[in-house]
């Protein structure tokens, strides 16, 4: 990795946007994916623009429909502990604190986490089972991708490269959904998950409302939406039926980590170990 690199540190949204208008400019925030990068020879920027030192992006803030806002900035650590996020989004605290060792969350953020576009990325699916929205701001303008639409493929992401996420959001309607994601790795965790499987159900509503998501058997993170009607039909006595109904729908390679056949075996394990731990 060269050290012949310029440091930016802007204060506001708008200076960054500017500074990374110049050609072989890269966003730094935790930097937990792009230094080693760098180190491998695989990035080589030119600039680094330090996106800690703007304000906003380290809060989380409770917005007007009872949601939560959660800047760029803030670490895994802290969203992992946050008693607004405890309270109204455990499962996106639950994902939290999968990723890697304590070091590495009190470093990495949940932006960084989303803009690599991993199929394996664990907080993905909490994001996508809760609704979220990722707030994005350019030389543009501002605006808002549903996370539904923000992963396109393996490390591809909706945003163009003079593109800054500022927050996700988690709408109020969203809020009380409990659950667990179980996750298979070959290091106990600090591995990239093999598998991962999210199921969630809302808490204290008749109907109740479910939630089914997969990490790491896909080109992308992936919801089941189709699972969830079943579920939400049928309650967890179908448990048998939505476990069948992941296998078929989730799309797994086979890499280092494991094969797709044992992939999509495990899919169908933890859906069903998941349904029936809420029924």
């Amino acid at each position: 990795m060269s050290t012949d690199l310029d440091y930016l540190a802007p204060t506001t949204v708008d200076e960054a946007i500017a500074l990374k208008a110049t050609p072989g400019t890269a966003w730094l925030l935790g930097g937990t994916d792009l230094l080693p990068q760098m180190r491998a020879g695989r990035k080589a920027p030119e600039r680094l623009v330090d996106l800690k030192r703007i304000p906003g992006l380290h809060e989380i803030r409770k917005t007007a429909d009872g949601g939560l806002s959660i800047g760029a900035a803030v670490p895994l650590a802290d969203i992992e502990v946050h008693p607004d996020v405890l309270d109204r989004f455990p499962l996106l605290a639950e994902c939290a604190k999968t990723v890697g060792a304590w070091p590495l969350r009190q470093r990495a953020t949940l932006a960084g986490n989303l803009c690599n576009a991993s199929p394996a990325a664990d907080t993905a699916v909490a994001l996508l089972a809760l609704d979220a929205e990722v707030k994005v701001a350019s030389s543009a303008g501002r605006r808002s991708i549903p996370i539904r639409e923000f992963f396109l493929g393996p490390g591809l992401a909706a945003l163009s490269p003079g593109d800054l996420v500022t927050e996700i959001v988690l709408p109020g309607a969203s809020a009380g959904f409990r659950g667990s994601y179980l996750r298979l790795s070959r290091r106990n965790g600090m591995d990239l998950a093999t598998v991962g499987v999210l199921v969630g159900k809302s808490n204290g509503t008749l109907p109740a409302r479910w939630r089914v998501a997969l990490a790491a058997v896909a080109p992308t993170p992936l919801r089941l939406r189709a699972v969830e009607e079943l579920l939400e039909a049928k309650g967890a006595a179908a448990a048998d039926e939505a476990s069948e109904a992941a296998r078929v729908a989730c799309r797994p390679i086979t890499d280092l980590r494991g094969s797709a056949e044992y992939r999509r075996e495990m899919v169908g394990v933890l859906v069903r170990r998941g349904v029936e731990g809420l029924g």
